[in-house]
């Protein structure tokens, strides 16, 4: 019989991520080949979910628990959130949720977290990770689902692959915005360097196509709903997304619950995760009925509309543990290489740090 395959977590430790960590001035197309186990390992690992009827024995025991939970309504991709609400997702799991719409910065966010003005809250590891490099006492719980991250450009603007983007001028919400992050990592992967031969420039997401109709720029980078609407209503080209490639089973969003929480009320902060990932497994399997319950904060786009955006995200991919550990280490050495992440930062010991299990294994 053979030898059993190492976990993902286990092959990002020995190995050091050494295959994610080449400096950008060595990067070369085949930098990141698929010859390199750990990116094949992450080129298409398992489909993992937690089982809902698993997640539903993850009550809080005894009287109900209030708790304040984060969100921003600007996002499709936290459709799960209120969800959970209508759906009674967290009523069930003995949870009395009070919302706190987040329009702040991501380091108002995460220290509202860790100093307890928040209980938990969404939002992108390619925003987050960078914060909790400096040490915000936040504990990342749960992936919440991969997708809504896009590339677009206009026919003919000469954006028509990642190849593209060499000396080209791309637009981005703001210099730090996730997409701006992946898409600079994937030129990285792609031989180009993302810092010294692409030019950003920074635009309000709805001026953005307006920008690249002027020829300002060759396209730009933004996140759902807007990417979506734009794309449709102006007959854009999207050249790639997060789910494109290696990535198809990567997660971008997750879930930060406060350290303290996790570590003195751990059955609250499992029910809070539980409860999350119940409600993104009814979104991936009722798209149409979670975007009649978020189309009130997208009043720009109908239901309908909606529903298709949730249809290509992966609201059933929600690795944990090991796996998420991996992706999170993953993302973190591939930030090193956009000069992002501090270059003596060790992937795998901050993923470590940075992430608790509370639905399995010991209290943190």
């Amino acid at each position: 019989m053979s030898a059993p395959l190492p976990n993902r977590r286990a092959l990002l430790r020995g190995l050091g991520v050494a295959g994610l960590a080449a400096p950008l001035g060595a990067m070369a197309p085949r930098a990141f080949a698929p010859a390199d186990p750990v990116a094949e390992l992450l080129a298409a690992p398992p489909i993992c979910r937690t089982a809902t009827t698993d997640l539903a024995e993850a009550a809080v025991p005894g009287p109900r628990r209030k708790l304040k939970l984060a969100w921003s309504q600007n996002g499709i991709c936290t459709a799960a959130v209120p969800s959970a609400e209508v759906q009674g997702i967290y009523a069930r799991h003995n949870l009395d949720i009070e919302f706190v719409n987040w329009g702040g910065s991501t380091d108002q966010l995460l220290e509202a977290l860790a100093t307890g003005k928040a209980d938990a809250g969404g939002g992108m590891a390619l925003r987050w990770l960078k914060a909790l490099e400096a040490g915000f006492d936040v504990k990342v719980t749960a992936a919440m689902h991969g997708g809504c991250m896009r590339l677009l450009s206009a026919p003919g603007s000469g954006v028509a692959a990642i190849a593209d983007l060499r000396g080209k001028t791309i637009g981005a919400e703001d210099m730090a915005s996730p997409n701006k992050n992946f898409f600079s990592i994937v030129a990285a992967k792609a031989g180009i360097d993302p810092v010294n031969e692409i030019n950003w420039r920074q635009y309000p997401a709805d001026l953005l196509s307006e920008a690249l109709k002027r020829g300002d720029i060759q396209g730009f980078t933004l996140g759902d709903p807007m990417a979506s609407i734009l794309r449709d209503r102006d007959g854009l080209v999207e050249v790639s997304n997060n789910l494109s490639g290696e990535y198809a089973h990567r997660t971008c969003c997750i879930l930060g619950i406060s350290g303290k929480l996790v570590r003195q009320d751990r059955p609250v902060a499992r029910a809070i995760t539980a409860a999350i990932l119940e409600a993104e497994d009814w979104v991936h399997a009722n798209p149409d009925a979670a975007a009649e319950i978020f189309a009130k904060y997208a009043p720009r786009a109908p239901a309908p509309v909606l529903a298709a955006m949730l249809r290509s995200h992966t609201h059933n991919h929600h690795p944990k543990g090991a796996d998420l550990e991996a992706d999170l280490a993953a993302y973190i050495a591939e930030l090193k290489l956009v000069k992002v992440i501090r270059p003596n930062t060790d992937p795998a010991r901050l993923a470590a740090r940075i992430h608790v299990d509370v639905l399995n294994g010991a209290p943190a």
